[in-house]
């Protein structure tokens, strides 16, 4: 059966998801293996959830608990959200059990708790970012947290924080040891940031929006100087009435400093509105104001008048 290109792209990019997920599923099992559960640590979550059952009744149990444990949770996804992303979290989910069973007879890490804290909670941080960047889950809080953001109101954090806090509780009472629980909830943060740094980069982007007087000036000055690009956004003064031009840039944050030294260099009248940017998706063959080009020494003498595209110099 012969394949179109655009479907082997598809399936090309179905398989690096799955292995993708793969691998965040075995650096978080054995983060869990070597370093959580040796030294009676658990994460947040369903996956809490399952190491303090699992601690109650045997860790051999680990796998059967995370899969139990998020079935609901499947159902939920499966009748509220979307169908394709149903798949991805099974996969996560049995590829993340699968990776718990077989990996039991690795070697503990019992050594200084702090390092225990910080490398665990690092891999554990990498690999559940790596399955939630290539389109897995392995935790269903985050599902009833959805649910609850689109019925009540609260955020996903606030969901998802209070869940937790309710987790590390319990488990501080059951056991009677409120230093574990106090141990895992730093593990927890600790795996929190390095998965938001898997997900979503080292990177810091900012959005600029910039009114000023001459903005067709500033415009060129500014992709002259520092090779970025920007569009031009129509734009009406509220007040005056008035048509004007608006130059949104986006910006690596050690750029941002030197951008403002500019605009304002040019007119001390002028107003930046700067917001972070989680993430920024465009084509292969679209250019964007993150690719530099070359600084060119001079400025053209005569202007162009037209609205420029994103990432393209006048």
């Amino acid at each position: 059966m012969a394949y179109s290109l655009s479907q082997k792209k598809q399936i090309l990019t179905h398989a690096l998801s799955y292995f993708g997920m793969a691998i965040g599923a075995f650096l978080a099992a054995v983060a869990l293996r070597v370093f959580l559960i040796p030294n009676e640590l658990i994460d947040g979550g369903v996956i809490g959830i399952s190491l303090i059952l699992a601690r109650i009744y045997g860790s051999s149990y680990l796998s059967y608990f995370l899969l139990i444990l998020n079935l609901p949770f499947i159902y939920l996804a499966w009748r509220y959200i979307r169908r394709s992303f149903v798949i991805h979290m099974f996969a996560a989910i049995v590829l993340f059990a699968f990776f718990l069973s077989i990996l039991q007879q690795l070697p503990s890490f019992l050594a200084d708790p702090l390092e225990a804290i910080v490398i665990g909670g690092t891999m554990l941080g990498a690999g559940a970012g790596m399955i939630i960047r290539y389109g897995g889950c392995t935790d269903g809080t985050e599902i009833l947290a959805i649910l609850i953001n689109r019925k009540k109101g609260f955020t996903v954090g606030q969901v998802i924080l209070f869940i937790n806090i309710f987790i590390f509780t319990a488990y501080g009472w059951i056991f009677n040891d409120w230093h574990i629980a106090l141990k895992s909830l730093i593990t927890y943060i600790v795996a929190f940031k390095i998965m938001d740094i898997v997900i979503a980069g080292l990177e810091e982007l900012k959005s600029v929006l910039i009114m000023c007087k001459k903005p067709e000036t500033l415009s060129h000055i500014i992709t002259h100087e520092l090779g970025l690009g920007l569009t031009f956004l129509k734009g009406k003064g509220g007040y005056s009435g008035e048509d004007r031009d608006i130059l949104f840039i986006i910006v690596e944050r050690l750029d941002l400093a030197e951008l403002k030294e500019i605009v304002l260099r040019e007119d001390p009248s002028a107003f930046m509105a700067i917001e972070n940017l989680h993430e920024v998706a465009y084509g292969r063959t679209a250019q964007v104001a993150l690719r530099r080009r070359a600084k060119k020494p001079t400025i053209p003498k005569e202007l162009e008048k037209s609205a420029f595209r994103l990432g393209q110099s006048p």
